[in-house]
């Protein structure tokens, strides 16, 4: 093999490592924003539902809504952090 080979190779294998870190990355992201679905959505309502904890008398339907559109909102800024992330793969 010659030197410019190896020198492409190694490019190559840089180009490789850094796409499989951006997926990770984006993964970790994506991963994040499912748990702020989980916890700020899913949790309350079926709380609500089984009426958990007396959580339907405790609960004021204002903080219900205003909790559950914050870990939307933060749901959503980290899904689009996800895909920004996978823009920058490079082929």
């Amino acid at each position: 093999m010659t030197q410019p080979d190896t020198a492409a190779s190694e490019e190559q294998d840089a180009k490789l490592i850094r796409n499989e870190r951006a997926k990770l990355l984006a993964t970790a992201f994506n991963t994040a924003a499912t748990s702020c679905v989980t916890v700020g959505l899913l949790t309350p309502l079926a709380a609500i539902l089984y009426d958990l904890g007396g959580a339907r008398a405790a609960i004021r339907t204002g903080s219900l809504v205003l909790g559950v559109a914050a870990y939307l909102i933060a749901a959503v800024v980290l899904h689009l952090a996800a895909r920004r992330v996978l823009k920058g793969l490079r082929s």
